[in-house]
């Protein structure tokens, strides 16, 4: 009974004084040195040296002091929320890599989901020279990273989409590992991708990825193990804060932030708007002020667009003036489209099918960095300016339609791995009779990442449709019998659509499996098809004309 008073006198003391209370104040010294502990079963108050987390504020007055408060030490491991350059703590960022900042603190791994650019966010920071390894998704925007990568100064451990974000979030659950069928079957699983080159340009790969353990459950799929990924410090960029550490972010901008936040051991948030506590309705927080360590008003908010994106300048395309094969592909994609259904598209071919959705038919677009409800690009005629707060997959801006929702990215590829999406359509390398895809690697060129494309396709119950050439630029051939480039996904794809036909792939290999060629374009004939095709087909028996309308 005393504790539950006490507790209530606590916090009827901190609802009376200010949430910034005077700096010389002998009672925020005092306040800033106690914690309530719950170690023993009545709860008492204690001195300790930790900054208090239940009264004052958490507000410190720049990101140079929360880097300093944080503890960041050589060799730790930090999380950096963002997704392109959306979402980006662009003033933490920048200290970090400044001069002024601790020069002992080097060797870290850094955790983020894209790289970033040249001379922008952690782009700056590999230009540091702070950092030893790159966790990450994707990574192929960034020049000078390329560059590092390719002369042996960077190792970068190459991490699907989703699995990075639900790794964080594992460790911030206190789940020491999790079981995933993104990556099954694929050299992500089985090991062998470039952690580091030699630095002596030759080219050959001194460390590689070891394979990850792997299960298989009742239902007869293979898993992969993954083990929670759990930083010293987070990095983190929200649109509003209170002085509790409370946050709410604003559109594609939260992407892997929460998850970043509740995965690490401190986490310094900066904001672009602070407000006292009390002025955010509960209602709208998106991360609870528990997770937040430390916060910060933001001083570099460039906020930077990576592709500009408006319709007037993309009116060709949306008009469809999209010619020749690509355009009955494109054509082609959107018959797969039926009303009512929640789709992703990748990036290319793919998201100009959005453009043909046939008459009747209404279909909510899903972008996995974190946007349920994908609307066009902004058009300035409407009175729509770009914001880039508001991205797609292909960091392009964009705008959210009518009943649009956003959030964070753990939550997206949840959705997409839990089979809520109806239907995937994306570009590839290459298909293979059984319904392999690989579409991420090409050896002995550029390493860009998976980006969330495993993801995608290892969702179970979801529909993959594959859009691609139906050969390569030197006519080599892209539907084999087996994928000779590293695999996306092993047995993942339901159907094939080329410039020459439609193909239905049996990828359960029920009745001998096998593709089965089931729509043909107008001037193309069966023997035209089989002779672009490395592996044997069937010919449906009620084969049909493309349609390309």
């Amino acid at each position: 009974m005393a504790a539950s008073q006490q507790y209530t006198n606590h916090l009827q003391t901190r609802a009376a004084s200010s949430a910034f209370p005077p700096a010389n104040s002998s009672q925020t010294q005092q306040q800033q040195r106690q914690r309530i502990n719950f170690s023993s079963a009545a709860h008492h108050i204690e001195d300790t040296n930790e900054p208090c987390h239940l009264s004052g504020s958490k507000v410190l007055p720049s990101a140079m002091i929360a880097l300093q408060k944080s503890g960041l030490s050589r060799g730790n491991t930090i999380a950096v929320g963002g997704f392109g350059l959306g979402g980006v703590p662009e003033s933490l960022l920048n200290t970090l890599s400044s001069t002024e900042f601790d020069l002992d603190v080097q060797d870290l791994t850094v955790a983020s989901l894209t790289a970033g650019v040249d001379g922008f966010g952690l782009g700056r920071l590999f230009e540091s020279g702070r950092v030893k390894r790159m966790i990450s998704s994707y990574v192929g925007e960034n020049k000078n990273f390329e560059e590092m990568f390719f002369t042996g100064k960077l190792e970068v451990e190459l991490t699907p989409q989703g699995t990075l974000a639900a790794r964080l979030r594992a460790a911030g659950q206190g789940m020491p590992a999790f079981f995933t069928p993104t990556g099954a079957g694929t050299m992500y699983a089985n090991g062998g991708i470039p952690i580091k080159y030699k630095p002596d340009g030759s080219g050959d790969i001194e460390i590689a990825s070891q394979p990850r353990p792997t299960q298989t459950f009742d239902d007869g799929r293979e898993y992969v193990m993954e083990y929670a990924l759990r930083p010293e410090v987070s990095l983190i960029k929200a649109w509003k804060a209170d002085t509790r550490g409370n946050l709410v972010f604003r559109g594609t901008a939260q992407n892997a932030n929460p998850d970043a936040a509740v995965a690490a051991n401190i986490c310094i948030a900066e904001a672009e708007h602070i407000v006292e506590a009390g002025e955010l309705d509960p209602d709208e927080v998106h991360l609870s002020g528990v997770y937040v360590d430390y916060v910060i008003k933001a001083s570099d908010n460039e906020k930077r667009i990576e592709r500009l994106r408006e319709s007037s300048s993309e009116k060709g395309k949306q008009n469809g003036v999209v010619s020749g094969p690509r355009e009955r592909i494109i054509r082609r994609a959107a018959k797969e489209f039926r009303d009512g259904m929640y789709v992703n598209l990748g990036i290319g071919m793919p998201t100009l099918a959005s453009n043909y959705v046939p008459d009747g038919v209404g279909i909510e677009l899903q972008a996995e960095n974190g946007l349920m409800g994908l609307g066009p690009y902004p058009d300035p005629s409407l009175g729509q300016k770009a914001d880039a707060d508001w991205i797609n997959a292909g960091k392009e801006t964009v705008t959210a339609v009518p009943g649009a929702s956003t959030f964070s990215s753990s939550e997206s590829f949840g959705m997409i791995r839990g089979g809520h999406v109806d239907l995937t359509i994306l570009g590839g390398l290459q298909c293979s009779s059984s319904g392999d895809l690989a579409s991420f690697f090409v050896p002995g060129k550029l390493l860009k990442g998976m980006g969330g494309a495993m993801d995608l396709v290892s969702a179970p119950g979801a529909r993959v449709v594959v859009t691609m050439d139906h050969t390569a630029k030197d006519g080599s051939a892209k539907i084999l019998e087996e994928c000779s480039l590293p695999l996306t996904g092993k047995g993942v794809v339901d159907r094939i659509i080329t410039d020459m036909g439609v193909f239905d792939c049996n990828k359960e290999n029920l009745n001998g499996g096998g593709l089965t060629l089931v729509e043909i374009a107008k001037d193309v004939s069966v023997d035209d098809v089989r002779a672009a095709t490395a592996c044997k087909f069937k010919v449906a028996d009620d084969l049909t004309i493309m349609d390309e309308k």
